[in-house]
């Protein structure tokens, strides 16, 4: 698995690297957006391709977010984890928006960046849900319609497969906020109707499903059969 680390702390990413590449990952470092963005068209010049970008946000000359924007105009799949200190709400919704896979706080453990990767690529590609007529991959966090991908951010896959597992059926909010952030307070509660909005969102190109609010119990996934 090759990996992209770019960040400006190059202390940090020289202890990160290693970490990782005693896991077995081949890992390339850069210093800001603009180093990142040219190892990433070096790397597809040599028909060779990253499979995880790890980026920092508060970079010179290009910012992690910048860098993102360009990387999803020429590639929907690889994956993007956003490590920084930028934590407020409006900074992690625009890692989201820019279509982040995760988002991951400053400080963290090495052992932390490792889980979320295995999290990512160690299960089975084969396990796959196919709701109305979109194919639904907990084990990618993909959802695909029509030859379209579109990839989903950790919780955003842990919120549909709570509700995939349940089709038809009432998944309170007390146990997807249990499930996928641990607690049900306010702040999470706030995010999990954020994180249903964007799912409806992503999932608004397929007409056979929706997702019903049932006010203060919770959300029921539901497939229309055509008439």
């Amino acid at each position: 698995m090759r990996i992209l680390l770019v960040d400006d702390d190059r202390k940090n990413s020289l202890f990160l690297k290693k970490f990782l590449e005693v896991e077995g990952y081949e890992v390339t470092c850069a210093e800001n957006g603009s180093e990142g963005w040219e190892q990433i068209v070096n790397c597809k010049s040599l028909n060779r391709k990253f499979d995880l970008i790890l980026l920092d946000v508060n970079m010179p000359v290009m910012n992690g977010f910048e860098l993102a924007r360009r990387i999803r105009e020429v590639d929907t799949r690889v994956l993007i984890f956003f490590l920084t200190d930028r934590t407020e709400k409006a900074d992690r919704l625009r890692g989201f928006d820019l279509k982040g896979n995760d988002y991951i706080p400053k400080p963290f453990y090495p052992e932390e960046i490792i889980a979320r990767i295995k999290e990512r690529t160690d299960s089975p590609e084969s396990f796959s849900f196919l709701l109305g007529h979109t194919r639904f991959s907990p084990t990618l966090a993909t959802i695909e319609f029509e030859g379209h991908r579109q990839h989903l951010t950790v919780r955003q896959s842990d919120i549909l497969l709570l509700l995939a597992q349940n089709l038809g059926n009432i998944v309170e909010r007390d146990l997807i906020l249990e499930r996928v952030w641990g607690n049900g307070s306010y702040a999470n509660s706030l995010a999990l109707n954020v994180q249903i909005t964007y799912l409806r969102h992503l999932l608004s190109a397929d007409s056979t499903l929706t997702i019903t609010s049932l006010k203060k119990r919770g959300y029921v996934l539901e497939v229309k059969t055509n008439s």
